[in-house]
């Protein structure tokens, strides 16, 4: 059985042979069989690659900023740090757990799902996938991407701020990170792989 991810109705759908569609009686939409074979390392990938580049964009200065002579790099995580060590501790552990945890979190547990079996128990997958998805809705690495820039931009009537390396780092590792959740197929989860 299969539903048509557009209109949503419920099809029995026999085995598909190679090359040929299987279409929804309703609206002649492909009903999808399988998952598609690329999907997997696609996924790993994106997601790989974002963990390895979000400790770097975490470091790299996002601003440098200069104000009355004295110039100031400013990265993610040395302004974390400062706001714990300032005693802002709600806004300082909001931006550890939304905008460094759960991102991190998400594309770990992304990697995860497309290991399988290798690190995945099956019974597991489903409720991995489960927590994937409700932390991708409070990981805020792209809103803090753009809350930086337009913080840079505000602040330019005040102080001169510079953007710095880590902004386009922080950004490829965004892309990187919604083209990894865009790329997973979650009809993966329950397939065999060998």
């Amino acid at each position: 059985m299969r539903a048509c991810h557009c209109c949503g109705l419920v099809h029995r759908v026999p085995g598909v042979a190679p090359g040929t569609d299987a279409l929804c009686t309703r609206c002649a939409t492909v009903i999808r069989h399988g998952v598609h074979p690329r999907a997997i390392s696609r996924t790993a990938a994106l997601s790989l690659a974002a963990l390895i580049l979000y400790p770097v964009a975490l470091a790299l200065p996002v601003m440098t900023i200069e104000r009355f002579g004295h110039e100031h790099a400013a990265s993610i995580w040395g302004g974390m740090v400062g706001l714990l060590a300032e005693g802002h501790w709600g806004v300082g552990i909001a931006v550890l757990v939304l905008s460094i945890v759960a991102p991190v979190a998400k594309l770990v547990m992304l990697f995860a799902l497309c290991a399988g079996d290798r690190i995945l128990h099956r019974g597991h997958r489903a409720m991995t996938y489960r927590l994937v998805e409700f932390v991708g809705r409070w990981g805020m690495a792209d809103v803090l991407l753009v809350a930086v820039l337009v913080a840079a931009a505000k602040l330019g009537d005040l102080v001169e701020v510079t953007p710095g390396p880590g902004v386009i780092v922080f950004g490829a590792v965004v892309v990187l990170s919604l083209l990894a959740s865009m790329s997973f197929d979650p009809h993966a989860i329950w397939e065999d792989r060998r």
